[in-house]
């Protein structure tokens, strides 16, 4: 006996995607090179290179800081940290781009209906300083920062946060992220993830350990909804 023809299921984009900032959507090493670099300036050493400083753009001022003055202990890398956010605030988007095929990949979510928003452990006053700088004020539909909650990555209450803020179910949401730190928080929050490939990462670090969904070279493979995780 034959049965009626199953039709196909259409691939869609996901319901939400959630993005990590820095080396993922932005590529900010260069402002955080010149960050350093002066603050090395002043204390008459001479510059870094963008190699030694890139692999650990996604970890934050503390590890950027820990580069620049190999010299100092926790504690002293710790007090150098004003003076980085300070600087850094000075030089916010003078020198950094999207990575290329950003702006295709979010403009096909935009035309697919998909809102897609940014959940960073940049303090929120720095990462709201540079979306307008981006022409994305109008289009992020969410903003968490590295201070907007009582936690940070990679507690999941961030990416939970902004998955809510949106109307998605975490579930039917997927984080894109650079670093473990994303991969750990979006399967604790139960949403699916994507590794960006094209990020920073030192070169010790193994991405496949991390056990995101999908790993993915370049942010136009992303323009086809089928290199996308489907909700478990």
């Amino acid at each position: 006996m034959s049965g009626a023809a199953t039709a196909p299921v259409a691939v869609t984009f996901p319901a939400g995607v959630l993005f990590d900032l820095d080396g993922t959507l932005l590529d900010s090493a260069p402002d955080m090179l010149a960050t350093v670099n002066r603050m090395r300036g002043a204390r008459g050493r001479p510059p870094l290179a963008l190699a030694d400083i890139r692999p650990v753009v996604s970890r934050g001022a503390r590890a950027m800081a820990a580069v620049a003055f190999p010299e100092r202990d926790a504690e002293g890398v710790v007090a150098l940290v004003p003076e980085f956010l300070a600087v850094y605030g000075e030089e916010l988007g003078r020198h950094s781009r999207p990575f290329d095929g950003v702006e295709t990949m979010l403009a096909a979510l935009e035309a697919a209906g998909t809102p897609w928003g940014i959940v960073t452990n940049k303090p929120e006053y720095l990462a709201r300083r540079i979306v307008p700088q981006l022409g994305w004020q109008d289009r992020c539909a969410v903003l968490v920062g590295g201070d907007t909650l009582a936690q940070r990555k990679p507690h999941p209450l961030p990416l939970q946060h902004a998955s809510a803020a949106i109307g998605v179910p975490a579930c039917d949401c997927v984080y894109v992220g650079d670093d473990a730190r994303d991969i750990l928080a979006a399967r604790a929050a139960g949403m699916p993830s994507v590794v960006a490939l094209w990020g920073y990462r030192l070169d010790d670090d193994d991405p496949i350990a991390w056990q995101g969904d999908v790993m993915i070279d370049a942010p136009e493979a992303l323009l086809q909804p089928a290199a996308w995780p489907r909700p478990a």
